[in-house]
């Protein structure tokens, strides 16, 4: 019985430190699509505001994913 509890508690203690080393590289990633689109749309170029808006396709998911992160955080706070 205790090693069962054992085994239980370290396996969540695993998972929740995963999720949370995936949360803080999905946001640091967010942070430099962001950096990169805005130095891409400003300099000016075809090209780069081709690839600036081509960006996008990995913001949205991001930014969706922070959201949540963000959600979840207040509603942890919360309750």
């Amino acid at each position: 019985m205790i090693t069962t509890v054992t085994i239980s508690t370290i396996t969540v203690v695993a998972a929740a430190s995963i999720v949370v080393g995936i949360g803080i590289f999905a946001s640091v990633l967010l942070i430099g699509f962001l950096s990169a689109r805005e130095l891409l749309h400003a300099d000016g170029g075809v090209r780069q505001k081709l690839l600036a808006r081509s960006l996008l396709i990995g913001i949205v998911p991001l930014l969706i994913g922070f959201i949540v992160i963000v959600a979840l955080k207040v509603a942890e706070i919360l309750v």
